[in-house]
């Protein structure tokens, strides 16, 4: 599934592919996004054939820069998505979304969003990692090296499967 959307993403912004380091901004890109993040970004790279170094810098860069918006300003935004009539729905989906998963943060607090974020698993990831911390009012300081240290370790089991066993299997 992820494949599928990643392999999407890069005919969408196939046309950046033609300038200099364009592959590289088709990384950045898909790497900055939510649900994908750096899992598809560094798969990406893997099919855009991007340096594995590079890439994983991209990636990783690409995935945290939107951690500490989430983390000082989400709880704003929703407030204001909740009493909107525009966007209440997205503001109950993402509240959904909390509810599903806050438990396995609440439980195990600090480590508990290192592994969210960190073990590469649909549903998982930077964003919602820190949403729901975010949501559950934990420190932002510690909320935001948690979720660094997930990034890495994320970023390392990606390396593994997108430069390692997939382009073995793949070729």
């Amino acid at each position: 599934m992820v494949e599928g959307f990643v392999n999407w993403f890069i005919g969408i912004f196939g046309g950046l592919q033609a300038i200099p380091f364009g592959k590289e901004l088709v990384v950045f890109l898909i790497s900055l996004m939510p649900i994908l993040e750096l899992r598809g970004g560094l798969l990406a790279a893997s099919l855009l054939n991007v340096d594995p170094i590079r890439s994983y810098v991209i990636a990783v860069i690409g995935n945290f820069i939107p951690v500490p918006f989430i983390l000082w300003l989400i709880n704003s935004v929703l407030n204001f998505m909740r009493n909107s009539k525009h966007f209440s729905g997205v503001a109950k989906w993402l509240d959904e979304k909390v509810d599903k998963h806050k438990g396995q943060i609440e439980k195990f607090g600090f480590w508990g969003l290192v592994l969210f974020v960190g073990i590469p698993l649909p549903g998982t990831g930077a964003w919602t990692g820190c949403l729901i911390a975010a949501v559950l009012e934990m420190d932002r300081k510690k909320a935001l090296f948690a979720a660094i240290i997930g990034i890495i370790m994320c970023s390392i089991i990606m390396m593994l499967l997108s430069f390692g066993l997939l382009k073995f299997i793949i070729g």
